[in-house]
């Protein structure tokens, strides 16, 4: 029983630090100044959009002081696409490169 314990304990920790980390990535802050209380963290693009179904934004994505209606319009802008390379490529993401990669 004491080795699962400290098993489990190991796991536990092992979890609370693999989140921890995680939170700390780095990204924009939420916008702010905008008719938008609910600002979600889009994972896939690495952009905000809003949530707030009061808000005349609802459903935008919002990246580099700029909205786009949908996902479709966000991935067309040239300013995304560029932002896009950088941010698919970067910690985390899954690609190899940096240091002994």
């Amino acid at each position: 029983m004491n080795k699962t314990k400290k098993m489990m304990t190991g796991v536990l920790t092992a979890a609370l630090v693999t989140s921890l980390a995680a939170c700390g990535q780095n990204r924009p802050s939420e916008p702010t100044g905008y008719d938008c209380d609910d600002w979600d963290w889009d994972k896939e693009t690495g952009t905000y959009y809003c949530d707030d179904s009061h808000s005349s934004y609802h459903g935008s994505y919002y990246h580099g002081g700029s909205f786009y209606s949908n996902k479709k319009a966000l991935k067309s802008s040239s300013i995304y696409q560029s932002y896009s390379k950088q941010y698919k490529s970067g910690i985390g993401s899954g690609t190899k490169g940096g240091f002994g990669g």
